[in-house]
Parts: C-alpha cells; sequence; structure tokens
C-alpha cells in the first residue's frame, strides 16, 4: 500500500514521535510506500526526527497547504494513517482527499483541554461526556489554563474535532480504556481499534543484575498532571524505611521543574535532571533503574515508557488509572500504589519493592516476560488490515 503518515510535527520528544521513528521503517520493511506529511516546520530541533527515512516528506508550513495536497493528489495514496494534528485545516483537507484512519494518542474531541482531568479540590480524572456544560466547569475545577480566552479556543478546537470524528474510517487506539472513551462520543457503528503499544527497546541478550544501590526512574514531560511533585514526596517517604536512601533521577523537561527541584531540596531527597535522554543515554538510564515511576495523575492513554523499561528487567510503580493497568498487572511485572495520587501510599509502595530484593528480582523476570506480549508484530498484525480496508484492498492484503 501507498500510505500517508500524518503527523503535526517534524520532529518531537514525546511517545508519539518515538512511536512513529519505530513503525514508519517498520511499515517499509513490510513492502509499504510511505509519505511523511508534517503540519509544522522541518526547522524545528527535537530529539527525535521523523522526516528522515526512506521515504518522503512534506510540510505544510513550509510550503503550504495546497502545495502539500496537490503533491499529495499526485502521489495518489491508497490510506492515510492520521496521528497528532493540532492544525485542523490540515485534516479537514485529508479526510476529504484520502481515506483516513485516526490514531488518537490522546482525548482530543472528547474534553477542552485534552487531558480528560481536573485539578481542584484535588487532582482527578474526568469521566464526563464532553460538550457545552464543560464550559461551566473548565475554570472552578481547574481542568486546564486557567484563562478564559484559551478556555474558549481549546473548546472550539475540541468541538471541531469531534466533528471531525464520523469522517474518520477507523479510529486506533493503543488500550480498552481510550476505547470505552471513544465509544461514548461516536456513534455505536463506529469503527475502533485496540492496537496496544509495542517497546523500541531492543532487548538484552543477558538479563542485569539489580543496581548496587536503590534508584527510582521518571522519563517525562514535567507537568503537573504527569504528577512528579507527589513522585519527589514519596521518594522522601520511602527513604524513611530505606537501608540506603535512593536516588531519583527525573528526566525530561517542562515547566514544573523548577517546582519539583525546589520539593527535592525541602524533603532532601537527592533527585537528579539530567533534562531529556534519548540513545544510548536513554537506554542506560532505563537499564541501570531499579523501579521506573509512572506517577500520572491524568489517565496516561497507555504509558509507553513502562514497555521500554521492562525490556530491561525494570518493574514499574505507578497509580492505576487510565491504560496504565493494561500493562502493569500489579505482583507481576510492577506494582499499584492502592491510594491515587498520594504521596504516602506511592512512597511506602516504593519502599516495599526496594526493600524485598528476592521479590524485586521477580518483578523484573515478570516484567520481561509480559513485555514480549507487545510486539511490533502483534501491533502490525492488527494495524495492517484496518488501513487496507480502509483504503479498499482488505482482499489483496488477506490473499
Amino acid at each position: 500500500m501507498r500510505i500517508l503518515i500524518a503527523h503535526e510535527a517534524a520532529a518531537g520528544a514525546g511517545g508519539v514521535e518515538s512511536y512513529l521513528a519505530a513503525l514508519m521503517p517498520a511499515l517499509v520493511a513490510c513492502g509499504h510506500e510511505l509519505t511523511f506529511l508534517h503540519a509544522t516546520s522541518r526547522t524545528a530541533s527535537a530529539p527525535t526526527r521523523l522526516d528522515r527515512g526512506s521515504w518522503r516528506s512534506v510540510g505544510v508550513a513550509d510550503d503550504g497547504i495546497d502545495h502539500v495536497m496537490a503533491q499529495i493528489r499526485e502521489w495518489r495514496p491508497d490510506v492515510c494513517f492520521s496521528h497528532n494534528m493540532g492544525p485542523l485545516d490540515v485534516e479537514a483537507r485529508l479526510v476529504e482527499t484520502v481515506p483516513v484512519v485516526k490514531m488518537m494518542h490522546g482525548y482530543f474531541g472528547t474534553c477542552i483541554s485534552g487531558q480528560k482531568s481536573h485539578m481542584f479540590p484535588a487532582a482527578q480524572p474526568c469521566d464526563r461526556h464532553f460538550g457545552a456544560p464543560c464550559l461551566g466547569l473548565f475554570l472552578p475545577r481547574r481542568c486546564g489554563q486557567l484563562r478564559p480566552g484559551r478556555m474558549t479556543s481549546q473548546f472550539r478546537w475540541a468541538m471541531r474535532q469531534r466533528a471531525v470524528l464520523p469522517r474518520y474510517r477507523a479510529l486506533i487506539v493503543a488500550s480498552k480504556h481510550m476505547a470505552e472513551e471513544y465509544r461514548r462520543h461516536t456513534s455505536p457503528e463506529g469503527r475502533i481499534f485496540v492496537a496496544p503499544m509495542f517497546a523500541t527497546e531492543s532487548e538484552p541478550a543477558v538479563p542485569r543484575a539489580l543496581p548496587a544501590s536503590p534508584s527510582l526512574l521518571y522519563i517525562g514531560r514535567m507537568t503537573s498532571l504527569k504528577g512528579g511533585d507527589v513522585l519527589v514526596r514519596a521518594a522522601a517517604v520511602a527513604n524513611r524505611t530505606l537501608r540506603t536512601p535512593l536516588t531519583l533521577v527525573m528526566a525530561g523537561d517542562g515547566p514544573e521543574q523548577e517546582r519539583w527541584q525546589r520539593i527535592a531540596r525541602e524533603c532532601a531527597v537527592d533527585a537528579r535532571f539530567p533534562g531529556w535522554v534519548t540513545g544510548r543515554e536513554r537506554t542506560a538510564r532505563l537499564r541501570d533503574a531499579s523501579v521506573l515511576a509512572v506517577p500520572s495523575l491524568w489517565p496516561e492513554p497507555f504509558g509507553l515508557v513502562g514497555l521500554e523499561a521492562a525490556v530491561h528487567g525494570v518493574p514499574a510503580v505507578a497509580f492505576n488509572v487510565g491504560g496504565i493497568g493494561e500493562w502493569l498487572h500489579h505482583g507481576e511485572n510492577g506494582c499499584f500504589a492502592d491510594r491515587y495520587g498520594d504521596a504516602v501510599s506511592l512512597g511506602e509502595t516504593v519502599a516495599a519493592m526496594l526493600n524485598d530484593e528476592p521479590r524485586l528480582a521477580a518483578l523484573g523476570v515478570g516484567a520481561r516476560r509480559l513485555v514480549r506480549r507487545f510486539s511490533m508484530r502483534a501491533h502490525l498484525e492488527t494495524i495492517e488490515p484496518v488501513l487496507a480496508e480502509a483504503a479498499g484492498r482488505i482482499g489483496v492484503m488477506l490473499s
């Protein structure tokens, strides 16, 4: 098939970019031809680039939407596999030009902010059906930035995205949790498929030994809904009962970084902030961690970093929210804190894991065993027939 991959950014540092950087070469290896369409300028600088590979790349910001769409029509793709796309004018042009299968990596079209959470009176996932009444709750419940103008523009965008949902040939999501969310916001006959993520890290040939001293790793954006402040306080709680104080590594950046650093100093936690880590450094950070922390307070659509750590036999600790429970199985490859959003509960769970080395080792073995269920091949076996059917080529794919 000729597959047009659409994503807003030519380069980025998030999970979507990591996913596409692994998926696109795999699709080429399966015999598909690709063109990559991005909305933002190709001059953007970020760790993971998507506009370089054995595929053509076209950019709306660089060449203009009319010129890009003319190029797409000339190339004649069988199907478009669209991902994050903030400029909905681009998305609207795509659905007019080519059959589009959409992969939803967030709560787009089902929430004003796309976070599906509020922060007042306390952090809490939201299960409301998206609509105009959400405007009355957005500011009081702190569902996003406390800016009325921003709220209004985000609401209009989300309503436009929701209006496009029926025009997609199919939706693909990474978890059953996300499938349930979109079924609430689409017609009953809407076609939604679950394709769990896969680990992009290579499995080491030899299982690792437990680190000599305890360490806790966080990798991700530093925003309030990611729960980094809860994690720092949890590390302080864990240190009260650990024989050796742990080292907390918080890799990434974002608006909350300075506040998290300040909390670490106040709590006397040995916290390191190396910035974004990629390539070999990222692999080394994952391999050398005792436990991966995913302290998210928002309902993560999946939580790919958990699989990346599991490849190296590193178990995870998290709150059971969103799609995390679809890869983190309590007592098998990690542990859930029993009280959502509670630093004491999270810290006690971390300490219990680190203080019991035989159990920690068993969780690491369980992590490597479980991650093999989440393979690239399994992912492709789900998405290829969906793309082929949208393109009208399902008979060819199945023959």
